[in-house]
């Protein structure tokens, strides 16, 4: 499954299938994770192609945290370093929003699904 539509489904379920669909979420997150390996980034040693498309999902991690109530820094921790070390490229950090006010908006389409 798609990891887009797994965090879709993080927000939009509860319970058991919550945690169904967050252990899935995880298992997709630790094969990215592991494709990363030791690697600064996803290319090597230079920022490129896979890290520039993969950033502006890494705006929704905090949502979706929240959402199902978990750490994928305590369970890919790698991971959040690459996302940290590529939030210190200028280009990035200026062209990615901020965590709050996609937590809001986030807020918004649960309320809009009728999800609460």
């Amino acid at each position: 499954m798609q990891l887009h539509l797994l965090g879709k489904m993080l927000w939009r379920t509860k319970g058991v299938e919550q945690e169904a669909n967050k252990k899935e979420y995880i298992e997709c997150l630790k094969l990215l994770e592991g494709e990363l390996g030791d690697k600064p980034y996803f290319g090597g040693e230079n920022f490129g192609f896979v890290d520039v498309n993969l950033m502006p999902y890494f705006s929704w991690l905090y949502v979706f945290e929240i959402a199902a109530n978990f750490s994928i820094e305590a369970e890919c921790p790698k991971l959040i370093t690459w996302a940290k070390r590529c939030m210190e490229k200028e280009s990035v950090s200026t062209s990615l929003p901020d965590r709050q006010k996609l937590y809001d908006f986030f807020l918004q389409l649960k309320k809009w699904h009728g999800i609460e």
